[in-house]
């Protein structure tokens, strides 16, 4: 039999296009294997959306769990300048703050000298000593050979000292700076000295001029007119629970910054945070919604209508959010003025809320989180997602079967594959066979007519 190299070329027959055609509808059996696994990736795409909305909801829930968020308070400031802040100790009130002095940290420079690196007549000292103003004093070692740079260092490396030195090139000379690291009176450097190794004070190299100083002050102020010093300008329990910074005050000399801090229940917070709960639940509703609905206009469904564990998500949260929390003088969400509404989601009204937050802040604790962690709704809320979220909760379960079905739809769609091309090879050697075949026919058929020809001649039947 001949050997066909081309199909269709022995035969005359299209054979090319007919096993184009055979290959064609040989792979039409992959479609349906595509479109599962399509829509298999669809779902671990809206169980990561719906998975994503669960934890921000878990966020917001988190937040009115917290006891403290119903008993903070808040200092509100009247006035430039003044900054305050309340913890939990702080007790409802108005407070005059009158400050008529500001901390500062003391300051000292020597005298001058006119290399700052050149060795000092020390005159026999063996250390410079700092002297503060609550009568402390620090030595700091010397060698022979110091330099005012090395007097620099050395104090810079006490960690003790309690001051800071740099060295300041006045235009003529160097003099050795000293700042207080602390403000106030007491930490403030009031002098230093060189002294030897029986402590006893020498000339030292700075000469009998004047040093450069400024003496540490404490804080002044008054509050409701009673009368208040601190080294800080940041004062804490001069008003209960409250820490007051007047660091950014500008005071004129001898002038007085007045301002009124104002501490109450801090229901912005409480509203803040029951608002965002309702947003959170509110949102993953919505998630839910886009995930489920049908347009029948476009005839087309959400990636996961129908989908049991969205069912189980939304019947396990619903039955916690209408249920009732014992003990509590607020025993349902509607009795805070949260509402269910028809579609699913939450509304708030404010006006009732804003009550309870002023007027009710145990009633509100009690019922969002409860005695202890998971009796409140909140707690009881947070057990559920957390079920729901774990590595062996329903909303991973659903990712990881979605997962093994794509892997299963890939695993089957190689296999077809395979046997289609085994299909194919083999439609293609038996129409290879078939064109041979027919060629060798065209071949013995021809080969016939001649013969039947020259017969015919010699039989003079053909002219």
């Amino acid at each position: 039999m001949a050997t066909i190299t081309s199909l269709g070329v022995g035969s005359g027959l299209d054979l090319t296009g007919l096993l184009d055609q055979l290959q064609k509808a040989e792979r039409g059996k992959l479609a349906p294997i595509t479109q599962q696994k399509t829509q298999q990736q669809a779902k671990v795409s809206a169980y990561g959306q719906l998975q994503t909305s669960l934890n921000a909801f878990k966020d917001a829930v988190g937040k009115i769990n917290d006891p403290e968020l119903y008993q903070s308070l808040s200092a509100n400031v009247q006035g430039e300048g003044v900054k305050a802040t309340a913890t939990a100790d702080a007790l409802p009130g108005s407070y005059r703050v009158q400050v008529s002095q500001l901390a500062t940290a003391g300051t000292l420079a020597s005298t001058r000298v006119t290399d700052q690196d050149a060795a000092l007549d020390l005159q026999g000292a063996t250390a410079f000593q700092l002297s503060f103003g609550n009568g402390d004093s620090v030595d700091i070692a010397l060698t022979a050979d110091s330099s005012l740079s090395d007097i620099r260092d050395a104090i810079n490396a006490d960690k003790e000292s309690g001051v800071s030195a740099s060295i300041i090139n006045d235009g003529t000379g160097y003099r050795l700076a000293l700042s207080s690291k602390e403000s106030g009176a007491e930490a403030s450097i009031n002098s230093f000295s060189f002294v030897d190794a029986g402590g006893l004070a020498v000339a030292g190299p700075f000469g009998e001029d004047a040093a450069t100083q400024q003496m540490g002050k404490d804080a002044v102020l008054k509050v409701n007119g009673i009368d208040i010093t601190s080294a800080s300008n940041q004062i804490e329990d001069a008003i209960q629970g409250v820490t007051l910074n007047i660091a950014s005050l500008a005071l004129e000399d001898g002038g007085t910054a007045t301002s009124t801090v104002s501490v109450e229940r801090n229901t912005l917070g409480v509203r803040e945070a029951v608002g965002a709960f309702v947003k959170a639940y509110n949102g993953l509703e919505g998630t839910i919604n886009n995930l489920t609905k049908y347009d029948s206009k476009t005839q087309t469904a959400g990636k996961l209508l129908g989908d049991s564990t969205v069912r189980t998500i939304e019947s396990r949260l619903r039955s916690v959010m209408i249920g009732s929390v014992a003990g509590s003088e607020l025993s349902t969400l509607n009795q805070l003025g949260i509402t269910l509404q028809r579609d699913g989601t939450l509304k708030l009204d404010e006006d009732k809320l804003s009550d309870l937050a002023a007027n009710s802040p145990d009633a509100l604790s009690d019922f969002f989180a409860g005695k202890d962690e998971a009796s409140g709704m909140a707690g009881q809320l947070t057990t559920t997602l957390t079920n729901l979220l774990s590595d062996n909760g329903t909303i991973k379960g659903a990712i990881t079967g979605a997962e093994n079905r794509v892997k299963s739809l890939d695993e089957r769609y190689a296999r077809m594959e395979k046997t289609i091309e085994s299909t194919i090879d083999r439609y293609r050697k038996q129409f290879g066979q078939l064109d041979g075949m027919i060629a060798q026919m065209n071949q013995t058929s021809s080969y016939l007519t001649q013969q039947f020809d020259a017969l015919d001649a010699q039989l003079g039947r053909k002219k």
